[in-house]
């Protein structure tokens, strides 16, 4: 399979995987508030993600001055991130949700024509305003017609994206600094797991009070929308550089 094919096949597995993730984290969210559901996802992907590691020959960063790359991706994409989108699924709908994450590859394909210089060709920039003015619209729309919804999460949503925006800015670095997707998506993870230790306390009291939906739901989303999912959206990104 060619590297564009498989780059596409990847991506598409990843948005599935994070797909689920909305109505997932709805539930989740009933027993456990965002933060400590950010640090319990992060770090269950990172167990997950460094034992797949340990069977792929993962190195350590190769230099001291990467560390500091590392809690920044970690930082952006895993612990704001995670925040971000938690809060924000306290009050939107999972299809309103879904509609602002789905501007991340957007504005990271902006973000990658500036910074590495891409090219994006005339009919790309027409996908970019017509996913933009798509977006607009159905947000706009009357709630009760669509299942939209809008309130304070609005704006931690649209962070979300943001934040995801600059990880996948970042990682595209990570990854031309000769780390493999692997390497870069576990240590990135691992440090975003670091940065959001402050609650353990904050955790292991809800978890003594959730119920098994709720655990099973966090086991889920630490396994698949996180480490597996973030695990194939690196490696499409890989292929898609090169």
């Amino acid at each position: 399979m060619k590297p564009a094919a498989k780059s596409a096949l990847f991506a598409f597995t990843t948005v599935f995987l994070w797909s689920s993730a909305f109505p997932i984290t709805k539930i989740a969210t009933q027993c456990f508030s965002p933060n400590a559901l950010g640090l319990m996802r992060c770090t269950l992907a990172s167990v997950i993600l460094l034992i797949i590691g340990s069977m792929n020959h993962l190195r350590k960063p190769m230099k001291a001055l990467h560390i500091p790359l590392f809690f920044l991706s970690g930082g952006l994409g895993f612990s704001l991130y995670m925040i971000f989108f938690n809060t924000g699924m306290l009050t939107l709908s999972s299809a309103t949700s879904s509609l602002i994450i789905a501007t991340t590859p957007v504005l990271t394909a902006i973000g990658a024509s500036f910074l590495y210089k891409e090219k994006i060709s005339i009919i790309g920039w027409a996908a970019i305003g017509t996913a933009f003015a798509g977006v607009a619209v159905l947000l706009l729309s009357d709630s009760t017609k669509g299942g939209l919804s809008g309130g304070s999460g609005l704006f931690f949503m649209i962070a979300a994206a943001m934040v995801f925006c600059c990880y996948n800015l970042l990682n595209r670095k990570l990854l031309s600094m000769g780390y493999t997707a692997v390497e870069a998506v576990t240590w990135s993870m691992v440090c975003g797991a670091v940065l959001l230790m402050f609650f353990i306390p904050q955790a292991l009291s809800q978890v003594s009070q959730s119920s098994p939906k709720a655990l099973l739901s966090v086991i889920f989303l630490g396994a698949m929308p996180s480490a597996t999912a973030y695990l194939l959206w690196s490696k499409a990104f890989s292929l898609a550089s090169k």
